[in-house]
């Protein structure tokens, strides 16, 4: 039975944690892991955090550890690697069907998909020589058929 009722969201906020913070290079202490799921108010203790994060990994999350003085962790592998999302924003921001407004949208989405820190990688701006984006708003909008009746 849960400590609280937040203790049932216990695992996705976990896993949110570690999606949205950690990558290779910014690797978290089971503390500082801690630390953040109490400022979303759950609590938890070491030997549980460890099972929750083998809970995560046997569910598919491909969590890595690094050990120095002490042992972090981090997301090793994602659906995207950032060289493929940089590909994709480069895409993105040169072609001249999508307007500013609509690349800015979808590069704030393509950065969800990466850490906090390897998202600030994709805000760059890709320059292309006599290429002007269009203007109108209504060409990457998907229109959804009316139903006949």
């Amino acid at each position: 039975m849960p400590r609280s009722s937040r203790q049932k969201e216990k695992l996705l906020y976990l896993q949110k944690i570690l999606l949205e913070k950690t990558d290779e290079n910014h690797p978290l202490t089971a503390k500082e892991i801690i630390d953040l799921l109490a400022a979303n108010d759950i609590q938890v203790g070491r030997k549980a955090l460890y099972d929750d994060l083998e809970i995560l990994q046997t569910f598919g999350l491909d969590i890595c550890q690094t050990r120095d003085h002490t042992v972090r962790y981090f997301v090793g592998s994602r659906d995207f690697e950032i060289a493929e999302l940089k590909l994709l924003v480069d895409a993105i921001q040169s072609s001249k069907f999508i307007t500013h407004k609509k690349s800015l949208e979808l590069i704030k989405k393509l950065e969800g998909l990466v850490s906090e820190n390897d998202g600030r990688q994709l805000q760059r701006e890709v320059v292309v020589s006599n290429r002007v984006k269009t203007f109108n708003e209504h060409i990457v909008t998907i229109q959804h058929p009316i139903p006949k009746t």
